[in-house]
């Protein structure tokens, strides 16, 4: 198969679909590899690397998309690039299509196959694909959220740690998955007072094992975020519906009645973001202020830690990535029910319900089996 990685173009965007090392492997299956030039050079992986790795560089994305079978990428493809896509090609990136109808409708109309990281599981009904960004995210939400808090950025000007005669800032996760576990790692070994809500009493057993009691955990309710979100300096986002979009947790309300310069981080955003207030920002305008409360909405905070994050997701991509290519995306999917659960849109039909559920109605869709759709 000839597989193509493009240069990612999104604001602040360093990452890269493939390392050098990611193309060995393909190559070493007999696949062959184009990348644009210069489309890791930022995060250190260079032209001559990709070429000793076996790669072919490729001067423009234009001809990446005209001749690669898949198309390897880490963010959402944007308009321009969705309309490069054609039909019998197969993208396999992040997506978050439920928030995002222009996406999803370019998608439909390319005829493509494109398979989210975001939603392909696992024997555990765990996320592999999106784990390691969640755990990225997760720690950078607490960096942040700290260095939002300081005054000359905005904030109440409250050190999460405090120190000695001086109690820690307070922080508040809602949600104890992959993200707010990370997150409250983070906190915690900055000396802060974390709170932790979710709706799973064994989540939340978990969660008191793992950090000893050193955490508080709550079971959330509207009344416990609102009780707890009004003392807090800092709160994270870290609810997740896989593929839909987010639950709005926090509403005006609740940030009203929030401490003048706390910070919110919604690491939700690239499914909407679960505060009521919350909106797409970049690494180059990160934040804004609402009713005194700052807003930290970065839709893609693992490129801040580009190198980093480029090497974790491939550890994860890498082994279905091999899959699809040795086997054929339609094969690949029909031998592996989670793949399959990757796959989003095919044909011109969405294969992911909760795509359909929260933009069915606006943009006249169908929801098709993914099964049925690769039948067709």
């Amino acid at each position: 198969m000839l597989v193509g990685v493009p240069k990612e173009i999104k604001n602040h965007e360093y990452r890269v679909g493939l390392t050098p090392s990611a193309v060995k492997e393909f190559v070493s299956h007999g696949h062959q590899v184009i990348v644009e030039t210069n489309a890791g050079s930022a995060i250190g992986f260079d032209n001559e690397q990709y070429i000793n790795a076996g790669a072919q560089i490729i001067e423009t994305p234009e001809e990446i998309f005209a001749k690669a079978e898949m198309i390897v990428k880490v963010k959402e493809p944007q308009p321009n690039e969705c309309q490069m896509l054609s039909e019998g090609q197969t993208l396999y990136t992040y997506l978050h299509l439920a928030p995002d109808p222009v996406q999803t409708e370019l998608l439909v109309a390319s005829g493509a196959t494109c398979i989210a990281y975001e939603t392909v599981t696992d024997h555990k009904n765990s996320l592999p694909l999106l784990a390691p960004m969640s755990e990225v995210a997760g720690r950078m939400s607490i960096q942040a959220g700290a260095h939002f808090l300081e005054k000359a950025h905005g904030g109440s000007g409250t050190l999460l740690g405090g120190v000695p005669g001086v109690a820690p800032g307070r922080v508040l996760i809602i949600g104890g998955g992959v993200v707010g576990t990370n997150a409250a790692k983070m906190a915690l070994g900055l000396g802060a007072d974390v709170t932790i809500l979710d709706r799973s009493l064994p989540r939340l057993r978990d969660i008191d094992d793992i950090f000893a009691g050193q955490v508080k955990t709550v079971y959330s309710t509207v009344d416990a975020i609102e009780n707890y979100s009004s003392k807090a300096d800092l709160v994270v986002g870290a609810v997740l519906i896989p593929g839909a979009a987010a639950p709005k947790l926090l509403t005006r309300e609740h940030i009203k009645n929030m401490k003048e310069g706390a910070v919110l981080v919604d690491v939700a955003i690239d499914q909407g973001g679960c505060f009521e207030t919350s909106k797409a920002t970049t690494h180059q305008d990160p934040v804004y202020i609402v009713d005194g409360v700052v807003h930290y909405c970065v839709a893609n905070m693992p490129g801040g830690v580009a190198r980093t994050s480029t090497m974790a997701l491939n550890n994860a991509t890498l082994p279905f990535g091999l899959a699809l290519a040795n086997k054929g995306p339609k094969q690949a999917m029909l031998d592996d029910p989670h793949l399959l659960n990757g796959l989003n849109v095919h044909k011109g039909k969405v294969t992911y319900k909760a795509v359909v559920d929260a933009l069915g109605q606006q943009l006249n869709l169908e929801y098709v089996d993914a099964r049925e759709a690769l039948a067709l």
